[in-house]
Parts: C-alpha cells; sequence; structure tokens
C-alpha cells in the first residue's frame, strides 16, 4: 500500500480531501459541489492559419452556497508539498470568480483564506467549514439584512438544456444585484463586445423582477435591430409582459419596456416620457451607455435626469466607457462595478483572438502632389498642395487607390475563404459606394453567382439595409462582404465576422474598440476561431494605447496655471441617433450623408498606386501585439519549457505518448503544423526533428533518413521471422504517417498485419503483449538516436 507521500494528487483528493468536505455535510453528489470545475475555455493561440487551445483555468473544487452563489474553491496538492502550497493559487481563482473564501489542502489539513477579511487559519482535515457555517460567516461580515439576503439568493432564469450564466456573467450579476440590495442607484458593468452583456442584463432584471423589487423596467437602446434582437433572444422569456415602445405611445400596463432613446426624447418641443410619472420606472438599464448617457447636453440624458427619482436605479451596459471633457461614463455612473475586458475574454477563450495585416500603400506613404494646374476627371482644378492619407477619400480620391485596396482584400480572401464575412469601413457613404464597385470588378466571378454577394449598406441605403439581417444570420452566406462607414460600427452581431478592414481614418478610441469588437465573437461550429484586421490606415496603433485596454481616467477641469494640460477631445464617442439634436431621426442612420460626403472632392484616375510593405502581427498572451517571425516565436516557447537538448531528450524518452508532448508545447503557442505550412522544407521532418532542429539547432533529419539509420545498425535483426516483418513494417508505418501511428498495439488491427494472423498471435511472436510494447518502445529510441 502506497504511504502518504507516494500518492497522486488525486489520490489526495479521493482519499482525504473529498471525505473531509462530505463528513462536514456537503453533498459531493450534489450541484453544491463542482470537481474539477473548469470556468474558462483556454485561450485560443493563432499562427499562420491554425489555431490551438491553452489550458484553460479549472477549479480543483467549487463549493456552491446556492445554484447562483460560490461560497468556496479548494486546491489540492498531493503530500510532498505542505498545506498552504495551493493558495496562492486558490485566492487567484477565488478573486477572478469573486467567491469569499480560498482552501489549500495536502491532505494534512487545510489553510483557509477569508477573502473577505484577509484572514488566514490552518484547520484539521476534521474541521471544514459546513455550508451554513460558511454562509453565516458571509452575511456576518457584509452586514446583511433579510431583504438583501432574499435579492441575493434569487435564482437566476433557467430552462432545461439553456444555457447558464458564465463565471464572469455570474459575478457581473451577483455584483449588481448586491449593489441594488444596498439601495445603490448608479451602476456602471464594463464588459467587452461579444461576452453577452444582454443576457447578463436579462438575469439582473430576471432576479430584481422575481425578488420583487423592481418591478417596471426600462430598456433603453439606440438602433432598432438592437431592441429586436434583445426581445426576440435573451429577453424572450419577457414576452408575455414585456411591451416595444413604437409610434411614441406608451401603454403603461406592461412590466418591461424596449424603447430607443429618441423615440422617447422627442423632437419640436413634444418629449413622449412625460407620459409616464416620473416615478413610474424602478429600474433603467441603459444599453451602448458610452453614447447619449453619458453626454450632459443630449436629449437622451433628458430621459434618465426625469426618471432618477430615489428608488429608481439605473445600471449602464458598455464595452468602452468614455471619459472626455464632452462626455463622461463615471461622470454619470460612478467607477464601473464590475469590468471584464477584451483582453480577459481572449485569455479565457471567450473571446476570438486577432492577427493584424498592416498594409503600406505607397501614396499613404509618400504623399501625393499634383503637377502645375492639373485638372481632376471632371474638370476641376485641383488646388496646388500636398495630399495625405488624411486627406484620401475626404477631399482627394485616388481611384488607383481604392483598386489597389480591393485587390488586397480580394487576394486575401482567394488565399484562405472566399466566404468569409468581411466588413469594410471606409471614410464616408461615397468611399464606401466606391469601394463597392471596386470589389465587384475584382470579384465578378463570385458576383455573377450572386449579386449579393457584395452590398454597401449604409444608413441612406434601403436596399442594403435590408440585408443587415441575411449578413448577420451565421447561415446565409450572402451578403459576404459588405462595405460600410459608421453603420455596422456599433451592435450589430456578426458571430462568422472573420475580416475587418480598415480603410477609415480612426482617431476616436471609443469607435475604434467597437470596430474591433465586430470581430471578437467566437463561432468554432463555423470555422471562426480568430479573425484578421486588414489595415490601410495605420489605425491599429491603438492597439499600443493603454486605453485600448483599460478604463479612461476621468477628465477634470484644471484652472488657469494649473499643471495638467486639458485634453483634447479624442476619444468622444459619435453622438447620434437625436443625441444633441433632440431625436426624431430614423434609428439606423448612423451612417447617414455627413459633412465629409459634402465636402468639395477631387478625383484623380492617372495616379498609380502599389503596395510598398506589408507586415503581419499576432495577438500574445500579454494582450500585445508582435510581429515575431514564426521560427523565433516557436523556439523561444519551447525554450521556456525545455531549456535544455538533454531536458528534452529525457522527456522525449519517458513520454510513452509522444503526442502529449506535443499537445503540452500547443498550449503554450507551439504550433508545429503552422511551420510545416509556411516552410516547405520543413513538411517532412516529424515533430522529434522539428523541435530539436529549431530550438537546439541539431541537424535535421526526414523520417526516411531516420529509418535508414535504423536499419543501418541492424536492431530489427535481433527478431527473427514474424516479429522481424512486423517491425520493418512498423518502420515503414512511422516514415509515413509518424510515431504515433506505431504507439500502442491498435496499429496491429490494420490490414498491413492480417497476414501474421490477430493481434494476439502477433505478440506471441513477442513473447507476449508487454514484451512486444518493450520491443516498439526500443525500436523509437532507436529510431530518435542522436548519435548517427
Amino acid at each position: 500500500m502506497k504511504s502518504k507521500k507516494q500518492m497522486t494528487e488525486e489520490d489526495i483528493k479521493n482519499k482525504y480531501i473529498t471525505p473531509a468536505i462530505s463528513k462536514s455535510g456537503w453533498d459531493v453528489q450534489s450541484d453544491k459541489v463542482f470537481f474539477e470545475h473548469s470556468f474558462t475555455d483556454g485561450r485560443v493561440i493563432v499562427r499562420g492559419s491554425l489555431t490551438t487551445r491553452a489550458r484553460g483555468k479549472r477549479a480543483d473544487y467549487l463549493l456552491m452556497y446556492k445554484k447562483n452563489n460560490p461560497i468556496a474553491i479548494i486546491e489540492a496538492k498531493d503530500n510532498k508539498h505542505s498545506i498552504g502550497s495551493g493558495i496562492q493559487q486558490a485566492i487567484d481563482y477565488a478573486e477572478i470568480q469573486n467567491v469569499p473564501f480560498a482552501y489549500s489542502s495536502n491532505g494534512d489539513g487545510f489553510l483557509e483564506h477569508d477573502m473577505m477579511t484577509g484572514m488566514e487559519r490552518e484547520l484539521s482535515m476534521d474541521e471544514f467549514p459546513t455550508r451554513e457555517e460558511l454562509w453565516e460567516r458571509f452575511k456576518n461580515t457584509k452586514n446583511l439584512n433579510e431583504e438583501q439576503i432574499e435579492m441575493i439568493n434569487q435564482p437566476y432564469y433557467y430552462q432545461l438544456n439553456e444555457k447558464t450564466p458564465r463565471y464572469y456573467q455570474r459575478v457581473a450579476i451577483n455584483k449588481a444585484v448586491d449593489a441594488v440590495a444596498r439601495e445603490q442607484n448608479r451602476i456602471l458593468l464594463v464588459m467587452a463586445t461579444g461576452t453577452g452583456k444582454t443576457y447578463t442584463a436579462f438575469q439582473i432584471i430576471h432576479r430584481l423582477w422575481e425578488a420583487g423589487k423592481k418591478k417596471k423596467v426600462l430598456f433603453l437602446a439606440d438602433r432598432n435591430i438592437l431592441i429586436d434582437q434583445t426581445m426576440t433572444n435573451d429577453f424572450k422569456p419577457f414576452e408575455k409582459v414585456m411591451t416595444k415602445v413604437e409610434n411614441r405611445v406608451l401603454d403603461s400596463s406592461y412590466e418591461i419596456y424596449m424603447a430607443l432613446y429618441h423615440q422617447l426624447a422627442g423632437d419640436e418641443g413634444y418629449e413622449p416620457f412625460r407620459q409616464f410619472k416620473r416615478d413610474f420606472f424602478d429600474l433603467i438599464i441603459i444599453d451602448e451607455a458610452h453614447r447619449g448617457s453619458a453626454r450632459e447636453e443630449s436629449a437622451w440624458r433628458k430621459i434618465l435626469d426625469y426618471f432618477s427619482l430615489e428608488g429608481t436605479t439605473h445600471i449602464g451596459l458598455t464595452a468602452t466607457p468614455v471619459e472626455t471633457k464632452e462626455a463622461s461614463s463615471t461622470g454619470y455612473f460612478g467607477e464601473p462595478l464590475y469590468t471584464y475586458s477584451l483582453k480577459q475574454g481572449i485569455d479565457d477563450g471567450f473571446l476570438a483572438p486577432y492577427k493584424v495585416i498592416r498594409v503600406g500603400l505607397d501614396v499613404d506613404y509618400e504623399g501625393y502632389r499634383p503637377e502645375k494646374d492639373k485638372k481632376d476627371m471632371y474638370g476641376n482644378l485641383i488646388e496646388d498642395r500636398e495630399y495625405n492619407s488624411k486627406d484620401f477619400d475626404k477631399t482627394m480620391i485616388i481611384d488607383d487607390r481604392t483598386r489597389e485596396v480591393a485587390k488586397r482584400i480580394t487576394e486575401f480572401l482567394k488565399k484562405t475563404d472566399r466566404f468569409a464575412k468581411t466588413i469594410v469601413f471606409c471614410r464616408d457613404i461615397d468611399h464606401a459606394t466606391r469601394m463597392r464597385e471596386a470589389l465587384v470588378r475584382e470579384n465578378q466571378d463570385m458576383v455573377a453567382e450572386n449579386h449579393r454577394y457584395i452590398m454597401k449598406i449604409t444608413g441612406d441605403d434601403n436596399e442594403g439595409k435590408a440585408q443587415l439581417d441575411n449578413f448577420t444570420d451565421r447561415e446565409s452566406k450572402y451578403p459576404t462582404i459588405v462595405t460600410t462607414s459608421k453603420l455596422l460600427t456599433t451592435g450589430v452581431d456578426v458571430k462568422t465576422c472573420k475580416l475587418i478592414v480598415l480603410d477609415s481614418n480612426i482617431n476616436s478610441m471609443t469607435e475604434f474598440k467597437q470596430i474591433i469588437g465586430r470581430g471578437t465573437r467566437l463561432d468554432p461550429e463555423h470555422g471562426k476561431e480568430y479573425f484578421t484586421i486588414m489595415d490601410f490606415r495605420n489605425a491599429s496603433r491603438l492597439f499600443a494605447d493603454p486605453a485600448f485596454d483599460g478604463i479612461p481616467e476621468a477628465v477634470t477641469d484644471v484652472p488657469p496655471g494649473g499643471e495638467v494640460e486639458e485634453p483634447g477631445t479624442e476619444g468622444t464617442p459619435p453622438i447620434t441617433g437625436g443625441g444633441g439634436a433632440g431625436g426624431g431621426r430614423d434609428d439606423d442612420t448612423d451612417d447617414i450623408p455627413t459633412d465629409d460626403d459634402k465636402v468639395k472632392k477631387y478625383r484623380v484616375n492617372d495616379v498609380n498606386v502599389r503596395v510598398l510593405n506589408e507586415r503581419v502581427q499576432y495577438y500574445d498572451k500579454n494582450g500585445q501585439l508582435v510581429t515575431e517571425k514564426l521560427k523565433t516565436y516557436t523556439k523561444k516557447n519551447i525554450l521556456k519549457e525545455y531549456a535544455t537538448l538533454d531536458q528534452f531528450l529525457k522527456k522525449w524518452k519517458s513520454e510513452d505518448k509522444k503526442e502529449t508532448i506535443t499537445q503540452e508545447l500547443a498550449e503554450n503557442g507551439v504550433l508545429l503544423d503552422a511551420l510545416r505550412e509556411e516552410h516547405e522544407h520543413l513538411k517532412d521532418l516529424d515533430d522529434f526533428d522539428l523541435i530539436c532542429h529549431l530550438a537546439f539547432d541539431q541537424p535535421a533529419l526526414t523520417k526516411a533518413e531516420r529509418v535508414n539509420n535504423v536499419k543501418k545498425r541492424g536492431y530489427i535483426h535481433r527478431y527473427q521471422d514474424i516479429a522481424r516483418e512486423v517491425l520493418e513494417i512498423l518502420l515503414e508505418k512511422y516514415k509515413d504517417s509518424g510515431i504515433e501511428e506505431i504507439e500502442g498495439t491498435k496499429v496491429l488491427q490494420l490490414r498491413e498485419f492480417e497476414k501474421f494472423g490477430n493481434e494476439f498471435k502477433i505478440v506471441k511472436a513477442f513473447g507476449g503483449k508487454e514484451k512486444y510494447l518493450q520491443a516498439v518502445k526500443q525500436l523509437q529510441d532507436e529510431i530518435y538516436s542522436i548519435n548517427d
């Protein structure tokens, strides 16, 4: 029998930790105890066109007080470790999941860390707290009254086979409900695009509504499509008590109201929201809260100010809080109650990572100056000055520049996937129109099959807007490529979008983050595990800005003579949909003709444009874009795992299944097949030689060369008759398919071995199964000998 020190971590859990928590009253067979609880999916790693996933985060035990209230996490270690060896990991996981108690155990006892007070203490294996003991301590530390407890314990909405909240959604929901229970009336939740803000809002509303705390709810959005998607998807369980405010007519018989900002704001002195008394709503959810609600002078803000009596709660949802002189999210809501960022979403594997292709056009780098007395294609005399990327498609149109962009987009799609959903963000509607035409010319074969292959979707184009549902439909091929200006920057859920093209000058961080958010949704079912950003305007420089994945600093006035410079307006979101003017416009008119469309433009068709350079950058695990060559990146990550060749050889020799090693490397970003795809001369190397060659500068032997070396050394001739023939066939199988093909005994069921009889007869020729496996292990050692 094994001593305690010889036991594995799994043994310690089964023999000591699980019995200890069971003895203290926890029902280990119930939904209150989760074993090996995975709460992230693992980051998607992209290299070339290939992807793999890093290992997700997994708690050894997650203990629940109620279904929606996790109360403790336990991290286990084997008995060679001390009791507290796992406490830092337990604390990290508890902090991420907002769990109040963290424990570590090696089977000798427990180390407890109280996340609320910071206190730590050691407990014997017989002293693990009961469920009710932990709940009492939580209640007392938080000083909860009975009404608060009732609200906090209100369950989620759930029906069989429907989704349940992910950990970060659960944290956001619990924090919001807890804040409402404490009479906090201004709440801001910051959640990256694609992380389920609307679903989170639904669960918050449902819990508060069922608890009887909030009975009249107003959900404010700024676009019809958002309201319609919300009502038919996440909010569908409310359908019997829910209404959409239309034609500015308000019916007081419902409980959940879905409304557009400007429908309620009205215009020309008529403000429909005043049909309701100021205390009619006790909860208002403000979607895309970085827009009108953050701006004090907007008509949208009048609605919130009107429904702001004591007891009315305003919850803002946004991926991009804004802090400028003109608009402030925190100025209205206060500091975010909870933030789940794009970086966190990608690290957890819930959002798609991206790679960036920066394309440099010569005319953008060098500028364009017309010769003296040059006239454009319409006969207009062109003002004599230098035009640069800020002018292109605003005051100066160069047809060949548009053609070159369309050509590069098409080349990329032809090389990857002609039906990859693509959004091309243009300078204005006129630019979107011309870009559509240029793309049609480059893709005539696809357009001939279906004219909707390429479409312009802008606020002034009813035919294009009518195709928006088809574009967002995961099962619909058409439209495939869409050109736009502003209409698709926010709120449009295109899960299958694989390519975002930036051919617009973007200076607003809010707009940039919203645009990038169009691609961040994962959809592995439809082959979407990452997306590509093709940047023609150097907009991707904004990835390096600390504000990209952070909460913007609040902007405050500084008196004359103060030391802080007054910030500019960069980052101010476009206030549209009736924001400052009082409303009355259609909600889908962000992309209506703008001042840019009305500016006088010169257009030339006799200037040649070409691509000067192109750079591919990848999103790394630190949330930064790196330009590392694939070989360099691979070597660096291999050496992180195996500092020396001896370490690697020892691991390779001891591992029965070599695939385990390559899987572990893949989880850390080593994608060997991506290298083979990129470098033709590496295709005939197996994983062993590829690793040794790249990381440790060993000679690159092909599988065929390794087979010949084994034959030269005469290892196979130690065996006679059937055994020798079997080993010869195994060598050929290795040469054709790699080492995984010959591991174990399953290979003996293949047709090549039928002439020897069944698997039992074959292993008998080696003296039994054990000796057969030893012979194959020795064969592998011979194959991978580095002494040749």
